[in-house]
């Protein structure tokens, strides 16, 4: 299922108030980062946020579910990824207050890299 064009155009138009985003595709699906850490992708047209322990329960209220695709043995479910609830995309303020969220859940598991030093 490969990310729609129109909607990754949309999506990245609605998150470029955070500035310092870069995006790509990847496995047929595209990825949106902050300072080269995923907080979100997009699969076909649906928008996925990275989630935490802390965060998840809010996505789960909402009714979203994680992302998840078919392999030969079943269904695989990624938890880490939910889909992002579709009254955001209808409201740039929340969106961005959501995908915050996902940029420090990540940001909370991935350590920060210690800047290199030059010899």
């Amino acid at each position: 299922m490969s990310a729609s064009a129109s909607f990754v155009e949309h999506v990245r138009d609605l998150l470029s108030p955070i500035g310092a985003l870069t995006d790509g595709s990847f496995f047929g699906g595209h990825a949106f980062k902050y300072r080269q850490v995923q907080f979100a992708m997009i699969m076909g047209s649906t928008l996925y946020f990275r989630v935490n322990e802390r965060t998840r329960k809010a996505y789960e209220l909402k009714g979203s579910k994680p992302f998840s695709y078919l392999t030969k043995k079943g269904v695989v479910q990624v938890r880490k990824y939910y889909a992002a609830p579709a009254d955001l995309l209808e409201s740039q303020e929340q969106l961005l207050t959501w995908a915050r969220q996902a940029i420090d859940a990540e940001q909370a598991i991935t350590p920060s890299t210690p800047p290199s030093r030059s010899a």
